[in-house]
């Protein structure tokens, strides 16, 4: 649209060069040329519409076409996808008699992989029958398909052969907890009708009603996205508890007792699972085997094949390699009175006796991991952030100020630049008024000229200073009449030529550094977007849903690149062609200037209150783009529950709700851009008709004048319209830029980098000695702090339990330590105050391993090592130590792709990553969230061994949810409410009948608490043998 000001004088320019060339003569109202008579101002109103529809829509329906093209074949790509269509649940036959023996799911000869063209099933041929009734439990080490197996029951996984048969209701509870934004009622109910009596009971053995005693507003209470308001343990049970509202015929159950404790898992096993759900078909998987004797039947999955299929007795008869996890669990169901390992049978004479002690020591706490105790301790999950309000998005009113547009310019140039370009403006806009009157400047010389020769009058150009001299000479006057202003033919095309270059030389420098000048305000305006929200406070993602921060880098960027560019550029044009064409018809007929007055006052009252309309339109429709995207995205997490529970009308009828209402908003703000249009062109009307009646009335105007006037004049009907138009599409506009504007501003963490004389050494922390002294901790300035005045040591080396109720502060000493909070007081790191580095200089000196795994999609080298610090063979060597070597080996090595958030690996897996991650780091401080919450026996023994042995000479925390993985600590911290109340050895502790620590050993259970009891009697005779 930049090139519609020169392209349609260009053209102009260009007939009438040819015409005067080519002998023919330039008139007002006619271009004489033999025969033929064409009206001068014709051409040149219609090369303006050309211009305009050429040179600026043209190009622009191309682009767009383009564009549209282009989404089109996305959209078909991913329209002939193949599609999954699993059976609704709620079209199957439902079991009508409850004392039915019928198979309800019949597997036969199965096979799927998840994708169709590769070489191996993820699960081979599977032979399951579940009765009515029954509860069939699915076990295996990690990756061995156990969740694949259920996703192809569900539909998920493609059959590659074989057959699935289920009969009935389908009920589903994910491994990974899907709690989506909205109240805990809303959560379990998802849909279905609501049951008072049956809702209560679901909570009660769900063993959600002491929770929700914590919240104010109890189930009311909102969780906010992915359950921000939530614990792991407390999703976990929101998550079970919608499958078990659902009333239905198969329960399928994906490792829900992970992620609480034994005790609260003991709760849900047998209250849910095998009270409330007794008259239902349950397949559960589960790393919990002390359950195992309890349920009918066992399957155990290797590799994607069952390499056995039993009751629990079959189970311990064969020759598996599970047997050996679950010999002294079922001798311990045998024998009440199996033998108790107290220090006092350890005698410690020789090396020989020292490493008995160990021997004992891996055994016991081996012991614990494995049975995972039909008595464990309570759950200790961490805490959870507690405002029961939505955030909802903030917005200004108003028009934007100058200086968000001052703001915007300057993200991208300096003064001098903004000005230069101004400048180019005003020069190439007064070069293309210029044109415009020198062409009917030459129209008017060629028809005085033209008429004067018609009258057979010799024409004569003189000067001031030959005239007299010239008439003089030449008696007879009224044969010549000697013009002092005619200039000739060839001077006023060689004028025009020269202006039309300039013309075209500053529109095309104008355009550029325009354009110049935006992409890189586009660009850096979303590069400080970018970098604000990633240096900003942990804070702000648990109050901004990610739909709300996608729509900023989504809609409000490709508005400032794309939308905000050409609308300022048009209207900056047309203004300014506007205010060309005023002056121009001012200068022919002086009259119109009260015209022009009293339209300008109306065209501006006009713009006065439609844009106080759409700004405010264009602000909502923003806002109500967000909870599209929340929505979205929230259903594309949980879309394999959806499908299983057959609710996607449900989530499509609440996208539609959200699509309806930002629709609604966009349509608004159509509906008042067309009214402004209309008003627009209804003023233009009256005004041209006003001008070309005006000439009417003046006795002597020429011609090229009168067509100069009334052609100026028809333009304004578009440029008026879509000038004044796009004035508003600014304003609406650098909505987009004020938004990204608030995030570019967000509250950051302390510096990143080090400052020189603060840096450590490259050694540091060469002990791993942590001091807490006085420390707080407040996750917002104005709430109470969370942690409270800490003074703790920690001695290198040491390995440290944090125990603690729901809400006591254990994760949030996690915060405080890698400083992702407000922390007040000091924290000391081998004597270095950690506020006095920079944050990244402190959490690249300390690993963690958190519950939920991270992985990024790309591949599995640049998962372990995202900054290429380390050698293949170090890479392969960490893989070895996890045991994840021979599976990466046999998968593309380490280029293999790793998908979004490690999708194609299982939660295990996904920790044994991590945990390879944290061995090449090497650093002397390890923090552990729970990271053996998800896994099996198997690779839970794993980790707790691995982490022994490569990290012996670091300190690591451990914040525990399982008394188990922490009694063979060197000392264990109880947390309550923010504060330590307990720090000291596991067995100093247990010495204190009245103590925290004890109290919860003791609600483990008799048998559970005398297997801790031992833990640390010996690791305490461990101790003092200096082990």
């Amino acid at each position: 649209m930049s090139f519609t000001l020169f392209t349609n004088r260009i053209a102009l320019y260009s007939v009438l060069v040819a015409i005067v060339l080519m002998g023919g003569t330039l008139t007002a109202d006619k271009l004489w040329n033999c025969m033929c008579f064409t009206e001068v101002f014709v051409y040149a109103s219609f090369f303006s519409v050309l211009g305009i529809t050429m040179a600026g829509f043209f190009n622009r329906g191309v682009a767009e076409l383009a564009e549209t093209l282009v989404s089109i074949d996305r959209l078909q790509d991913f329209m002939i996808k193949e599609e999954i269509i699993p059976v609704p649940p709620d079209r199957m036959p439902a079991i009508e008699n409850q004392n039915d023996e019928k198979k309800v799911a019949i597997l036969k000869d199965l096979s799927a992989k998840w994708d169709g063209k590769a070489n191996e099933n993820t699960i081979n041929k599977i032979n399951i029958q579940a009765g009515h009734g029954k509860l069939i439990a699915i076990i295996g080490q990690v990756g061995t398909g156990k969740t694949s197996l259920l996703q192809a029951i569900l539909g998920e996984l493609p059959k590659a052969s074989g057959s699935c048969v289920v009969n009935g209701k389908i009920s589903y509870a994910c491994q990974e907890p899907w709690v989506f934004g909205s109240t805990i009622r809303q959560n379990i109910v998802f849909g279905s009708t609501f049951n008072k009596t049956r809702y209560d009971e679901v909570l009660r053995v769900c063993a959600l009603l002491p929770d929700l005693e914590q919240f104010p507003q109890r189930d009311l209470t909102l969780v906010g996205e992915r359950g921000s308001s939530l614990s792991g343990g407390q999703k976990a049970r929101v998550n079970l508890a919608r499958a078990v509202y659902n009333d239905a015929d198969v329960y399928i159950l994906d490792d829900p007792l992970s992620a609480v404790d034994t005790h609260v898992g003991k709760h849900l096993f047998d209250e849910c699972i095998n009270s409330y759900l007794k008259h239902k078909t349950r397949i559960l998987v589960t790393h919990q085997l002390q359950y195992l004797t309890d349920v009918d039947s066992i399957v155990l999955l290797l590799n994607g094949e069952v390499q056995m299929q039993g009751t629990f007795r079959d189970l311990i008869d064969s020759k598996f390699d599970y047997v050996k996890l679950l010999g002294d669990e079922e001798d311990d169901d045998e024998d009440d009175d199996d033998e108790i390992i107290s220090p006092d049978d350890v005698v410690v004479e020789s090396d020989e006796d020292i490493s008995n002690i160990k021997k004992v020591l891996r055994r016991l706490s081996r012991r614990s991991i494995k049975g995972r105790s039909k008595q464990n301790q309570p759950v200790e999950e961490e805490e959870a952030i507690t405002d029961d309000t939505i955030y909802l998005e903030s917005h200004s009113k108003g028009e934007s100020q100058s200086s968000t547009y001052m703001e915007y310019f300057k993200s991208g140039t300096n003064y001098f630049f903004i000005f230069l370009m101004a400048a180019l403006f005003l020069l190439a806009q007064g070069a293309a008024s210029l044109a415009d009157y020198w062409a009917s400047f030459w129209t008017i010389q060629e028809e005085m000229r033209n008429y004067y020769r018609s009258m057979d009058v010799s024409i004569v150009t003189l000067s001031k200073e030959n005239l007299t001299a010239y008439q003089t000479d030449m008696g007879n006057s009224r044969s010549l009449i000697a013009l002092l202003d005619l200039h000739s033919t060839e001077f006023c095309l060689y004028m025009y030529t020269g202006i039309i270059l300039i013309l075209t030389v500053l529109a095309g420098l104008r355009s550029y550094m325009f354009y110049k000048i935006c992409v890189r305000c586009s660009e850096r305006l979303h590069n400080n977007m970018f970098n604000s929200v990633i240096r900003t406070t942990m804070r702000f993602f648990d109050l901004n849903p990610s739909g709300r921060i996608l729509n900023r880098f989504s809609k409000d960027i490709g508005c400032a690149d794309e939308l905000l560019t050409k609308s300022m550029m048009d209207a900056a044009q047309y203004m300014l062609t506007i205010a060309g064409s005023i002056v121009l018809a001012v200068v022919v007929n002086y009259l119109l200037i009260v015209l022009i007055i009293i339209l300008g006052i109306l065209l501006w009252f006009i713009r006065k209150v439609y844009l106080k309309t759409s700004i405010n339109i264009k602000r909502l429709e923003g806002i109500t783009k967000s909870p599209v995207f929340t929505h979205l995205n929230a259903t594309l997490q949980g879309i394999s529950t959806i499908r299983a529970y057959g609710a996607q009308s449900i989530l499509k009828d609440e996208f539609d709700k959200h699509q309806d209402l930002h629709t609604s908003a966009y349509y608004m703000f159509i509906t008042t851009s067309s009214a402004f249009g209309f008003s627009l062109d209804s003023l233009c009307f009256i005004y041209i008709s006003l001008v070309t009646f005006s000439f009417l009335f003046l006795k002597e105007a020429m011609g090229g004048s009168v067509g100069l006037a009334i052609t100026q004049s028809l333009l304004l009907i578009f440029f008026l319209q879509w000038g004044l138009r796009q004035t508003t599409e600014v304003a609406n506009n650098m909505m987009s830029v004020e938004r990204i504007l608030e995030y570019k501003d967000l509250e950051e963490e302390p510096l990143l980098e080090s400052t020189p004389d603060k840096t450590p050494s490259p050694e540091w922390p060469k002990e791993g000695r942590i001091m807490f002294q006085n420390t707080s901790l407040k996750y917002v300035e104005t709430n109470p702090p969370v942690l409270k005045d800490l003074n703790i040591s920690i001695q290198p080396k040491e390995k440290v339990g944090i125990v603690g109720r729901t809400g006591a502060g254990k994760s949030s000493l996690i915060s405080a330590l890698f400083r992702l909070a407000r922390v007040e007081g000091t924290i000391r790191i081998d004597g270095v105050d950690t506020k006095d580095i920079g944050l990244q200089d402190l959490r690249s000196r300390i690993s963690i391993i958190p519950q939920d795994p991270v992985l990024f999609s790309g591949t599995l080298r640049n998962n372990i090592d995202p900054f290429h610090e380390f050698s293949d063979c170090m890479l392969w060597s960490a893989l070895e130590d996890v045991e994840l070597k021979k599976y990466c080996v046999s998968s593309n090595g380490l280029d293999m792709k790793v998908t979004k958030g490690g999708s194609n690996f299982s939660v295990g897996q996904r920790q044994l990553i991590c945990l390879a991650r944290a061995i090449l780091r090497n650093n002397k401080i390890l923090m552990l969230d729970e990271a053996t919450a998800n896994v099996d026996p198997q690779t839970d023994a794993l980790i707790q061994n691995t982490i022994r042995l490569k990290f012996a000479e670091c300190t690591v925390l451990t914040v525990a949810h399982r008394l188990n993985t922490i009694m063979d600590s060197d000392k264990v911290l109880v947390m309550d409410a923010g504060r330590m109340v307990e720090f000291a050895s596991p067995h100093n502790l247990l010495q204190n009948k009245n103590g925290h620590f004890y109290q919860m050993v003791q609600k483990t259970g008799k048998k559970m608490a005398e297997q801790l009891y031992q833990v640390s009697e010996v690791k305490e005779a461990s101790n003092k043998v200096g082990i």
